[in-house]
């Protein structure tokens, strides 16, 4: 574990989390980032699905690498009532239970808010589903891309001719993100009351939440955005150009006055600013063509390292389109010390410290675990040390 010169905030709070891909793990791994002990159940023999994904990180799954570091992983075969028995002898116990197990799986397991907290009052529950309880969509199969389509995200992203999904699980992760953020004030509430209570965080909830701006934007059956691939749908110009050398660099105004200066600075054609086409944002975004066509004329000469330097002499914001590569060793981030490494059980990794900590307050960076790498020393702590034995060969964990 990286040292750290303070305790982290969430030092002595113990979360239990019977999580799979990538909402409710994402949601533990920042809990645990900040100090809380994740201790992450999991099927025997088999274990979170994500663990398959792919091999692509010398043989662990990329998805998984990213979501489940300083987790202790505990077999457990939740069916078989050892195994009952053994969970809510950690719940008892436990500070927050989060769960994004199947519509109703985890009451016929008797974990639901209601029951446990008759055990454990402070214990708080977080629920993570696809559509959330109640109406005709509650026990309705979601993975990320069916929750990007049914809450309108597809509608809006892509190009004119067909719609593209987000090239990350952000259905996942604003439900994640929506889940720790809850998660953390539930935690403070607590705080108050001494009581815990449950949270339910539903994936359609969090991305129409993120849909706000195009649901307004088309209020009252006006035109909604359109689809306009990396260029903005409102904006102009604001997007991506072509330069001499084939790169794309990325460039976007916000205002008249960076109108003006990109018209003289970076087009060298001042006269352009005034022109009757492009004079306001609304005109400029109807002859989006001809005006993209006029620039790329003059990103013609340059290259995309020229095109950058004139934006910058300009203040004109930009940015170069990275691939996976560039991300790697990109100098903003080296600068800056973002990167750091973890253990896992093919070896050190290298990870990104968490937004908000760095090299001044570390967060916790614990190894990945593999699966039910701390199951004898769980049972051990919770008194079973004698009994690991049969409970292994029974299938318990």
């Amino acid at each position: 574990m990286t040292s750290s010169p303070t305790s982290l905030p969430l030092e002595g709070v113990t979360v239990v989390s019977l999580e799979h891909a990538i909402a409710a793990p994402l949601a533990t791994r920042h809990l645990a980032d900040l100090g809380a002990r994740v201790i992450k159940i999991e099927r025997p023999g088999v274990g979170d699905f994500a663990r398959a994904y792919d091999h692509r990180v010398d043989g662990l799954a990329s998805h998984f690498v990213w979501v489940n570091r300083s987790k202790e992983s505990l077999t457990l075969d939740v069916k078989q009532p050892e195994a009952q028995e053994i969970l809510l002898k950690l719940l008892d116990e436990a500070d927050v239970l989060v769960q994004n197990l199947a519509p109703g799986a985890a009451a016929r397991l008797g974990l639901s808010f209601e029951a446990l907290s008759e055990r454990n009052p402070r214990l708080i529950v977080c629920d993570i589903s696809g559509y959330g309880e109640g109406g005709p969509y509650t026990n309705k199969k979601a993975y990320d891309l069916l929750i990007q389509s049914e809450s309108g995200f597809l509608s809006i992203t892509g190009t004119p001719e067909e719609q593209v999904k987000a090239g990350i699980s952000i259905a996942d992760i604003a439900a994640g993100m929506y889940a720790y953020s809850n998660i953390l004030g539930a935690l403070i509430e607590r705080g108050r009351t001494g009581r815990g209570r449950r949270i339910e965080i539903a994936m359609i909830d969090a991305m129409v939440e993120w849909m706000n701006f195009p649901m307004y934007y088309a209020y009252k059956d006006q035109q909604p955005p359109k689809r306009s691939g990396a260029s903005h749908a409102t904006i102009y110009p604001y997007g991506p150009f072509k330069a001499g050398d084939g790169r794309t660099v990325m460039l976007g105004l916000q205002n008249e006055r960076e109108w003006a200066v990109f018209c003289d600075k970076v087009l060298q054609n001042a006269p352009l600013a005034t022109d009757a086409r492009f004079a306001s944002n609304a005109q400029r975004t109807t002859h989006r063509d001809e005006l993209r066509a006029l620039i790329e004329q003059t990103f013609a000469s340059l290259t995309g390292e020229d095109v950058i330097a004139r934006l910058d002499a300009a203040d004109i914001a930009n940015a170069h389109v990275s691939t996976m590569n560039d991300i790697w060793s990109h100098p903003q981030l080296q600068a800056r010390q973002r990167w750091t490494t973890v253990d896992s059980p093919v070896g050190p990794l290298p990870a990104l410290q968490p937004p908000g900590m760095g090299p001044d307050r570390p967060a916790r960076m614990d190894p990945v675990p593999a699966l039910g790498a701390h199951t004898d020393a769980i049972l051990a702590e919770l008194g079973y040390g004698e009994r690991i034995a049969a409970l292994r060969a029974e299938g318990a964990v």
